[in-house]
């Protein structure tokens, strides 16, 4: 699985954790390893210009989703033949407006960003939340997928804290034996 990430926002983003998330989201429903997905973080200018493009909707958003249409059914279906690297399709976020969602959610950008990767790889994959009942089935898997990832990176921060502590226990007991 190839996710690239390109930061032309002028704000700093963990790449490494968008990555991260996104990885985990494709992986948890099950989508082919075969697949190239990239990500993008634009300005709110930037933003603005595919908004009112794509979508006929003035202003900047905070995350849009391009599908590769022909693509996106086969590729993530397990049981996909194994044709090769297919293009997914793109996400783009914008950190300036999603900055100011952040706060009024009461969290900080990171948190925000990570959970519009998320949204952004369900769009890919063919979910949306037009109406009702396609919003609650959309959300609560974004929930359920952001909870499981954050819930993987403290056990693994966990697991290293411990690694390290056994490190220098042992270390030290060696010392005291010699």
């Amino acid at each position: 699985m190839s996710i690239e990430v390109a930061n032309e926002s002028g704000i700093a983003v963990d790449e490494s954790l968008i990555v991260s998330v996104a990885r985990y989201a494709l992986d948890a429903m099950g989508v082919s390893p075969a697949v190239e997905l990239a990500i993008t973080a634009v300005t709110t200018e930037a933003m603005s210009e595919l908004h009112e493009r794509w979508m006929d909707e003035p202003g900047p958003t905070d995350v849009m989703a391009f599908p590769m249409d022909e693509l996106a059914e086969d590729a993530r279906r397990p049981d996909a033949p194994d044709l090769g690297p297919a293009l997914l399709g793109d996400i783009v976020l914008c950190p300036a407006f999603a900055q100011d969602q952040a706060r009024k959610a009461g969290h900080g950008l990171p948190d925000e960003l990570h959970l519009l990767t998320v949204h952004g790889v369900l769009h890919l994959l063919g979910y949306d939340h037009g109406e009702p009942d396609q919003e609650r089935e959309m959300f609560a898997l974004q929930d359920k997928l952001l909870g499981e990832w954050r819930a993987a990176r403290e056990r693994v921060a966990r697991e290293e804290a411990q690694r390290r502590t056994d490190a220098r226990v042992l270390g030290a007991a060696g010392l005291e034996d010699g």
